[in-house]
């Protein structure tokens, strides 16, 4: 660990000295803009009986999670504009539900290219931008229904994409997307800095292209259509590779203190085997904010719908979350995913009805809560179909259960905030055992 953080402090003084005076050199100091930071966070997690809703000590993780990011932007002209971030997320076990994968004390990370893009403004003059390389798109598309995390494997550590993106503003109402995307299970485009065992960051390799639009004609009334086509090739697919194609289109629409909105998507494509795979998936919502009172609160009711797969047939009806394995709704319901599926925070076969509400104590403090009811479509199924003989389902009930989330979370400075996460799920009949599982996390984030 203290050679870990040597490398980090090394490298961040190249990044502060050389790399800006290598390029004012270069571009000339009075026309380019260079800015640097880094970033530190701080997180103990506990999960308890979260994979198997059976209570045992053994079982249960209590872990600590630090994460830190050095990064420098250089912005020429404000038209060319290079960004490197490099990340490392060691993290350290006090209980372990499985010492193979997460061992007990102090588990070292690699130090990761996280962001090495260049990004180019008004191309040739067109209101066109592009932008190459390793980037995030962090809320980039909607709420991340489809698109949001390139690398789910490794939690938050990282979120990258491996992309080429232009952005096309057609008029001052109407603009478009194309995005080129090529992830892998395990990075191979860019070397580990620090000599730590690669870890994987997907389940699979993928290759994607995205169309997505956004449209304001009307005041108040925003519609974002969208085709995705994807291409999955991994382990996990009994089928061989998957060819998946997805159309759909997001809504919104503001009136005064309220707010509407909605997501559906159809899917469809075909495995090398030549079994096909069609899903639909979506949600909608209502929200109204209260600003002229007391703690000024803001009430939310949403739907959700996630397909899953009918053992009965012989194509595969499980809705795909594509680019969106990440904690959308729950971070302790993508872990209850994981035995189910295969991999954790694979979005399907779902519906979920919320109701919420979100309070500000001070400008700086804020507290919200959700109460979630869960059911599923059908019942567990492998990837190749067939009724899942997993041990951990009753097959006698959809009802998934009753999920529980609150949140309080303040900032202390500009450059300080924290939060205190717990969220408790009851286990419904659609589950073996019955015993209730917590998911609970601090975090402290330093922004210099």
């Amino acid at each position: 660990m203290r050679g870990t953080l040597k490398l980090l402090t090394a490298l961040f003084l190249l990044f502060l000295f050389v790399t800006p005076a290598l390029a004012e050199h270069i571009f000339g100091p009075d026309e380019l803009d260079t800015t640097y930071g880094i970033y530190f966070r701080l997180r103990q997690e506990t999960w308890d009986n979260v994979f198997d809703f059976y209570n045992d000590d053994h079982k249960d993780d209590n872990f600590f999670r630090l994460k830190t990011s050095l990064w420098t932007k250089l912005d020429y002209d404000k038209r060319y504009i290079f960004f490197i971030k490099l990340t490392n997320e060691a993290r350290y076990f006090m209980n372990t539900s499985n010492t193979s994968s997460r061992p007990f004390g102090l588990n070292e990370d690699e130090i990761v290219f996280d962001n090495l893009n260049l990004e180019v403004k008004n191309l040739l003059g067109l209101p066109i931008d592009l932008k190459i390389g390793r980037q995030d798109f962090l809320f980039a598309f909607g709420e991340g229904f489809l698109i949001m995390d390139g690398t789910p494997w490794d939690g938050s550590r990282t979120f990258y994409f491996n992309a080429a993106k232009a952005s096309v503003r057609l008029n001052e109402k109407n603009s478009l997307d194309l995005v080129y995307i090529t992830n892998q299970d395990r990075d191979r485009y860019l070397p580990s800095i620090y000599p730590a065992e690669k870890r994987r960051i997907n389940y699979s390799d993928e290759q994607g292209f995205v169309i997505y639009a956004r449209s304001k004609q009307i005041e108040g009334f925003t519609i974002e259509p969208y085709y995705i086509f994807k291409n999955e090739e991994t382990e996990f697919l009994p089928d061989g590779e998957l060819d998946l194609n997805t159309i759909g289109a997001r809504v919104l629409f503001s009136y005064g203190t309220w707010q509407f909105g909605g997501e559906f998507a159809h899917q469809w494509g075909e495995y090398d085997s030549g079994r096909d795979r069609e899903g639909n998936g979506g949600y909608i919502f209502v929200k109204r904010a209260y600003k002229d009172m007391k703690w000024r609160p803001a009430f939310e009711l949403r739907y959700v719908y996630l397909s899953g797969d009918d053992p009965d047939t012989d194509e595969n009806e499980a809705w795909d979350p594509l680019f969106s394995r990440w904690p959308w709704l729950s971070d302790l319901f993508i872990l209850t995913l994981a035995p189910e599926t295969g991999i954790p925070a694979y979005w399907t076969n779902l519906q979920l009805y919320r109701a919420g509400v979100k309070l500000a104590f001070t400008k700086n403090t804020g507290f919200g809560f959700n109460y979630n009811y869960l059911r599923a479509n059908d019942d567990p199924a492998t990837n190749d179909g067939t009724p899942s003989k997993a041990p951990l389902y009753s097959f006698d009930s959809k009802e998934r259960g009753h999920l529980l989330q609150a949140k309080l979370s303040h900032r202390f400075t500009k450059a300080i905030d924290g939060y205190l996460l717990v969220e408790h799920m009851i286990p419904g009949g659609f589950y073996k055992y019955d015993d209730s599982a917590t998911f609970f996390r601090w975090q402290l984030q330093i922004k210099l």
